[in-house]
């Protein structure tokens, strides 16, 4: 759907048109680079984006966005699963998520370790490109909103409004960056081509 897209998918247009951030309204995509890997510290397993996307918002800064296509299969292992195996890099690893995100504790073994470390990718990458917006979008291409309900827990951490639906929600700020995540409705003609 983004290879069609003459610029932004519909879906993701739409979304950025009713941001709380007028900067975001009318944000100009600049390169969309599929399977993009961010190396996250201390060393291990890179974080591997579907999509990375580099945008210039309306007030001319730059905006840093991770993509994770689902249609039916779960955002990955909860944080219980995947500490199952605890080792001092796995520790180190959930320290450096935790304070990028600004959480003050770890958080509970039931939110989606993708959305951890998606959320600091796009954080990372928006330093790397000295972009003030970074935005974690799930682009989910499931009839029935498979999953969302692990993005509501996600989401809750930040103590802001409850998650919705192709609504971008603000979760905090970082270093300068304001965070966004991002839950939109893809369009399911594209399961059939």
């Amino acid at each position: 759907c983004w290879e069609a897209a003459d610029n932004w998918p519909p879906e993701i247009a739409a979304l950025l048109a009713s941001s709380i951030e007028p900067a975001l309204v009318g944000a100009e995509l600049l390169l969309a680079i599929p399977e993009y890997t961010v190396a996250l510290p201390p060393r291990g397993k890179p974080s591997q984006n579907d999509l990375f996307v580099l945008a210039k918002a309306a007030d001319g800064q730059l905006m840093a966005m991770t993509v994770e296509g689902k249609v039916n299969e779960p955002l990955g292992a909860t944080l219980d699963e995947w500490n199952a195996t605890a080792s001092t890099g796995k520790a180190a690893r959930l320290r450096f998520i935790c304070a990028q995100l600004g959480l003050a504790s770890e958080p509970p073994g039931t939110v989606r370790y993708q959305l951890l470390h998606r959320s600091v990718s796009a954080l990372v990458l928006a330093r790397r490109f000295n972009a003030r917006y970074a935005v974690m979008l799930v682009h989910s291409f499931s009839p029935v909103g498979a999953w969302f309900e692990d993005f509501e827990t996600f989401c809750g951490l930040f103590g802001s409004r409850p998650a919705e639906r192709d609504v971008l929600l603000p979760l905090t700020m970082a270093g300068g960056i304001a965070l966004y995540a991002g839950w939109v409705s893809g369009n399911t003609a594209f399961l059939n081509e």
